[in-house]
């Protein structure tokens, strides 16, 4: 499906619900493509810090100042 950005506009709730559905919508201005509204294939990605293979999500300990041993460890690269 086609839709002018005007269109677009007025009807973005209306257009998120085909997306959901699986349609996928075209976004034009003046007649020429310029967008597609697409269904997203997961829920994004978690809040967190990547450490190895796991997450670790920010709580108090986060926003606590880098020890030392740390600092060394991150100007390191480690």
């Amino acid at each position: 499906m086609q839709i002018n950005v005007h269109e677009a506009k007025t009807q973005l709730s209306h257009l998120l619900e085909l997306v959901e559905q699986g349609e996928t919508v075209t976004i034009a201005r003046h007649g020429k493509p310029v967008a597609d509204l697409i269904k997203t294939r997961g829920g994004g990605f978690p809040l967190g810090i990547a450490r190895g293979d796991d997450l670790v999500p920010p709580g108090d300990e986060w926003w606590a100042p880098m020890t030392d041993d740390e600092a060394e460890a991150w100007a390191e690269g480690k």
